[in-house]
């Protein structure tokens, strides 16, 4: 008798999820800084701005984001279901059914790329589509198979401002794809840094992260401390373009150079002291640099 209530509360438990397992399936923290880079990229192309198209371009592109998240939690339930840092993710602790997440995955998609096609632009609109299609259909099957999947989710990553730089509607030119390379060479170190933390939970999933294939983290620190030194001439290109003026340059040759600091350091260690220290830099350095870009802008 006292298995029909159970199994009663767990059916009224998957057919109405909380609101608080919906924020869980779209990475609304994480994704922030998704909002953030897309509002950049549009402040940052140097033209006029118009509050409506730039709300329109945050708001579809934090969509298709969500919609990116949840179908990659779908894919990766019973791998997520493995791991302590996700376990307790909806649909891997079984809070949520399936068809729940893949219609508000799909719903979320949809609607953010129509968002951008019929009132910011269809320029926006088609990379934000190409960012979800790497993201789903290559990045996260990837994932199971080759330590390389790192390298491919940073491409859909860094995409955010593009989309940003053309939703101002004047195409896209050279300073879009700095800031591409910025997000793009920011992101390795960073999630290497959590790849090493959490190399024992990656282990137990399956996941073939490089610090589980070479547990001496000798490559992990090695590629951490390169991509590094790659962002700080990278960014400093903002600078060059007209995009950025001169405050802008001494901080984020200061910024850089502690980023740097703190990737070699892991590579020289490859300790979970220096880990955290480059994983604690990571996420000081980008807000401080995007700040500085957005007070300091120039008019490329």
């Amino acid at each position: 008798m006292s298995s029909r209530p159970i199994a009663s509360s767990s059916v009224v438990a998957l057919s109405r999820p909380k609101a608080s397992d919906f924020v869980t399936l779209a990475k609304v923290r994480v994704n922030t800084l998704v909002l953030v880079t897309t509002g950049l990229g549009y402040l940052l192309a140097g033209r006029r701005v118009d509050p409506w198209v730039l709300l329109h371009a945050i708001v579809g592109t934090g969509l298709v984001a969500a919609g990116a998240s949840a179908f990659n939690q779908i894919w990766e339930r019973d791998l997520d279901a493995r791991m302590r840092r996700t376990a307790d993710r909806p649909l891997a602790a079984g809070r949520m059914d399936v068809s729940h997440a893949l219609l508000f995955a799909a719903g979320a998609s949809v609607v953010g790329i129509a968002e951008l096609a019929l009132v910011v632009n269809l320029l926006s609109a088609a990379i934000a589509g190409a960012t979800l299609l790497l993201y789903v259909l290559v990045y996260t099957p990837m994932k199971r198979v080759t330590s390389l999947a790192t390298v491919v989710g940073a491409v859909p990553g860094a995409l955010p401002p593009v989309i940003g730089w053309a939703a101002a509607g004047g195409g896209l030119s050279a300073g879009a794809w700095v800031l591409f390379a910025i997000l793009f060479f920011w992101q390795m170190p960073h999630f290497l840094a959590i790849a090493w933390l959490y190399r024992e939970d990656y282990a137990r999933a399956g996941f073939p992260m490089l610090p589980v294939i070479e547990p001496d983290g000798a490559s992990t620190g090695r590629q951490a401390a390169l991509y590094a030194l790659t962002l700080l001439p990278v960014s400093l290109a903002l600078s060059a373009l007209g995009v950025t003026n001169n405050v802008y340059t001494a901080g984020a040759i200061l910024l850089g150079a502690v980023f740097t600091a703190a990737a070699v350091t892991f590579a020289w260690r490859r300790s979970t002291r220096s880990a955290r220290w480059l994983f604690t830099a990571s996420i000081l350095y980008l807000p401080a640099l995007l700040l500085l870009a957005f007070f300091d802008r120039g008019h490329p």
